[in-house]
């Protein structure tokens, strides 16, 4: 074991601030409850780089695979858990949709697509909101106490019974969980270089898929609870009314089993204790590395030329996110994830049980699509960690939903579990939406212009989510062709932006090559802490 290994306390320590009086103490806290320390995290990670780099390169390289192996088994579960919470919340709709839910609840015509929509209506009012918070406050802590009140929210579940009990209690779920995607985007920046980045956001959002597992065996288990005072997908909420005249029933049904609503909304709550004390803020702060180990990550992450965290408003870079044609080519690209999300993940429920099965067969058959999401978003992560393979891989996890999308369209009523593995396929798409959240994250200098990117990228993706629904039409049950051919074609629309985007920072890569706009290493390293944009550091180089 090397000295460095064996001492890393000896690392010299940060300049010592004065010993805090009663002004000073006053001016943490309101540092922290407004953001606006003295000491920006960039100052502070250029002073942690400063230090790494006074240590043998060949040792911080050996180092750093240990580092990186602990924020894999320490970091990354407690980012997949939170999101697998999230997503099992979002899919009780689809499954609750196979028992009879519009008609208990007296929805008609696309009073359910509404509804699908709620959530995403919610996500658009809060999306740049969020983004804006997420940069002048700490992310873990933050994402603490956005979960408690989450919890809460999704426990009041149990009180919805009708059409707009449903839409306002998921548009708030939206609005809360509309910080928890642009926070993992974000924080997956900062703490993961720009090349192990696409695996890991899709190893936290692969998570949909055990959510869609899980989800579909809950439905299945519920569908087949016989003898309940409620309908079986109240199950699946547990939602109980509150109607007087069934007061007597829910109680007995509350008896049978607890309310599931109740139960996600619990385990949202008691996790996010475990966010707010252990999820760290960044590669400074990471309580599970000692003093030396947080240097090294900050070391990692000086190659992504990003830097830590700026807190400060910048207004030019907002600017300059709104002049550049690629922030349009992401928002185009964010809009056709949106539009095969909120298609797919709501009416897969509709779709299967239109081919002749009954409800407790369509929650069983969803199940191996979550097997599929869960593989296919693994796979496609890993490929896109190959030299510029991030775009290509995009365009080629696209390829079975639109293989999928044309069997459903072609593929006879009389072949139903042909057209269920069509269904199957459609899972798939998780890849192409976790490798196009990774494009803003990895592809955009600059933190208040990576922020209002992601921000404004997570507002046009909800938007398609909002749009998606509607594609099926009431009156087309159960084949739904003008939604499998709008779907179909936005397959296409997305890889069309794609291979404009990718083209587009190549030629900007190479451009930059072309005038030898190289620096030393070291400066390169020290530039990303500038809090310079992509186009200002001429030293900066698309992912492709």
């Amino acid at each position: 074991m090397s000295d460095i290994e064996k001492t890393p306390a000896q690392v010299s320590e940060p300049p010592a601030a004065a010993e805090p009086g009663t002004s000073t103490k006053i001016s943490k806290v309101m540092g922290f409850v407004k953001g606006t320390t003295t000491n920006d995290l960039n100052v502070l990670g250029k002073d942690m780089l400063q230090k790494a780099l006074e240590h043998d390169e060949a040792q911080l390289e050996r180092d750093s695979i240990k580092v990186r192996r602990k924020l894999d088994f320490i970091v990354l579960p407690m980012m997949m858990c939170t999101y697998m919470l999230s997503f099992l919340d979002k899919q009780t709709l689809n499954y609750s949709n196979a028992y009879g839910l519009q008609a208990d609840t007296h929805m008609k015509g696309d009073d359910y697509s509404w509804v699908a929509s709620a959530l995403y209506f919610g996500w658009l009012l809060g999306a740049y909101p969020w983004n804006i918070i997420l940069q002048r406050y700490p992310i873990g802590k933050l994402l603490g106490y956005m979960l408690f009140i989450w919890g809460a929210v999704c426990m009041l579940q149990a009180a919805v019974f009708n059409f707009s009990g449903f839409f306002a209690i998921r548009f708030f779920l939206g609005m809360l969980e509309a910080c928890i995607s642009p926070a993992f985007v974000i924080l997956t920046s900062m703490l993961w270089t720009r090349e192990e980045q696409a695996l890991r956001t899709s190893f936290w959002l692969s998570t949909n898929g055990v959510s869609s597992i899980l989800g579909a065996l809950l439905a299945y288990g519920s569908g087949n609870a016989d003898g309940l005072a409620v309908p079986n997908w109240k199950l699946i909420y547990l939602a109980s009314t509150h109607h007087p005249s069934s007061f007597v029933h829910s109680v007995q049904t509350l008896t049978f089993c607890m309310d599931t609503s109740q139960i996600v909304g619990a385990l949202t709550f008691a996790w996010g204790f475990v966010i707010l004390f252990y999820l760290p803020d960044g590669p400074h702060n990471a309580k599970m590395l000692n003093e030396y180990e947080r240097m090294v990550a900050v070391w990692r992450v000086s190659k992504n030329q990003m830097g830590i965290k700026h807190q400060t408003f910048v207004p030019y870079h907002i600017k300059e996110a709104l002049l550049d044609g690629k922030t349009y080519l992401l928002l185009l690209m964010g809009v056709c994830t949106g539009i095969l999300n909120g298609g797919v993940a709501n009416f897969a429920s509709a779709l299967i049980k239109g081919f002749g099965f009954d409800a407790l067969r369509t929650s069983l058959l969803q199940t191996p699509g979550g097997a599929f999401e869960l593989i296919g978003c693994m796979f496609f992560g890993w490929v896109a960690t190959k030299k510029n393979m991030l775009g290509a891989s995009v365009i080629i996890s696209s390829l079975p939903g639109i293989a999928g999308l044309i069997g459903l369209l072609t593929i006879s009523i009389k072949h139903r579990y042909a057209l269920v593995a069509m269904c199957w396929l459609q899972n798939v798409l998780g890849a192409p939406i976790i490798l196009g959240w990774t494009l803003p994250g990895v592809n955009t200098a600059g933190h208040t212009k990576r922020t209002t990117v992601i921000g404004l990228f997570f507002c046009f993706y909800c938007g398609g989510n909002i749009i998606g629904p509607h594609l099926f039409l009431p009156d087309e049950v159960p084949r739904y062709f003008t939604a499998i051919k709008g779907l179909l074609g936005t397959y296409c629309a997305l890889i069309f932006f794609q291979v404009i985007y990718t083209s587009w920072c190549w030629f900007d890569n190479r451009a930059r090559d072309k005038k030898g706009l190289h620096a030393q290493r070291v400066e390169k390293l020290f530039e990303g802490f500038d809090d310079l944009t992509d186009k200002q550091n001429v030293h900066f180089r698309y992912k492709l």
